[in-house]
């Protein structure tokens, strides 16, 4: 089943936060060690991404709950999952088993919950910048090259594949330059392997792009400053199949850009909110009826073509959202004006 076939017949869900689920065990630094890594010379505890390896049946668990609750596409566990994000605890060389490792884990929650799904290989945003210097004395230095990002995530890329990914998601972009060098790695790494049978194709019938970036602040731009416009014009040359926005504001205040993003794009409009804004302690208290009632809104209004949650979200969040979106006709793909 093709998931450009479905998107024509309803509204398709996404599943909700890894990391919240994760805290839910309470797990100790043995319990992210594991027996492999539990001599290793630095702490991992939260290394979620290591618990693909270290603690494959938590993640499957995790993605099972969310297909249970009516997710149609599940995100792999790779957030940080590149050699770039790996070197915090020393782990460059796992990267690329990371990927295939939470593929497989995606895989086998699909497997067991006997239902039709897509794998959403997660391409995070790095914890370097190409747009903006670390050093306030000193703007015009950056942490990390354009070729050092492309060979990160073309390495992501190369293990998110091989392990049978059927979408790449680059997403929570606040530095679309980092987001360029994710799309160049992947155009890159499909053209190199034009000719080996063993990779699909990328576009329709392959393998699909899907981009979602974050709007930070009440400003409606992105950390980089970019308007949601000028996000949306600098990636679209990667034909994907949606462009959206997840992460750092709750469903209300993501709203108006919504709205906005809807009406600029040529391509389906995905949306994956927070539960609500942090309160105090840096946790989410927003009600699952809640957010499926904002995403029952924006569906009603013609905004969205696939929605789900991030930070703070649940299984419960996301049941809501599912049973709310149902009956709902997706958004028509506007055509758009070409002015020479």
């Amino acid at each position: 089943m093709s998931i450009r076939d479905e998107l024509q017949k309803r509204i398709l869900i996404i599943d909700g936060a890894m990391g919240t689920m994760i805290q839910r065990y309470k797990l100790t630094e043995a319990d992210y060690r594991g027996e492999r890594f539990k001599d290793w010379h630095t702490d991992v505890k939260g290394n979620n991404d290591l618990l693909s390896i270290t603690q494959p049946q938590i993640i499957t668990a995790i993605h099972k709950q969310y297909l249970d609750a009516g997710a149609d596409i599940i995100e792999t566990n790779t957030f940080s999952a590149t050699s770039i994000a790996m070197a915090d605890y020393d782990m460059q060389a796992l990267a690329y088993e990371l990927n295939v490792a939470s593929v497989q884990c995606a895989r086998e929650a699909i497997k067991q919950s006997g239902k039709t799904a897509w794998v959403a290989g997660a391409i995070g945003p790095l914890n370097k910048t190409l747009s903006i210097s670390p050093d306030v004395n000193n703007p015009g230095f950056r942490g990390v090259t354009f070729d050092e990002v492309v060979a990160a995530y073309y390495e992501q890329i190369s293990g998110l594949i091989t392990a049978g990914a059927d979408i790449l998601l680059i997403e929570t972009i606040f530095d679309t330059l980092n987001a360029k060098g994710a799309i160049f790695a992947i155009k890159k790494y499909f053209r190199d392997n034009a000719n080996n049978p063993a990779v699909p194709k990328l576009g329709p019938g392959g393998v699909e792009i899907m981009i979602s970036g974050t709007i930070t602040d009440a400003s409606g731009r992105t950390l980089s400053g970019q308007t949601l416009e000028a996000f949306y014009t600098s990636v679209s040359h990667a034909n994907p199949l949606s462009v959206g926005l997840n992460c750092a504001l709750g469903a209300k205040e993501m709203r108006p850009y919504i709205a906005e993003l809807s009406q600029l794009a040529g391509c389906y409009v995905s949306a994956y909110p927070n539960a609500g804004l942090p309160n105090a302690m840096g946790e989410y208290d927003e009600d699952p009826a809640d957010t499926g009632h904002f995403l029952e809104d924006w569906a009603s209004e013609g905004f969205v073509n696939i929605v789900g949650g991030c930070c703070g979200t649940t299984p419960d969040h996301i049941k809501h959202i599912a049973d709310k979106v149902k009956t709902i006709v997706p958004r028509q793909i506007p055509v758009l004006e070409t002015v020479l």
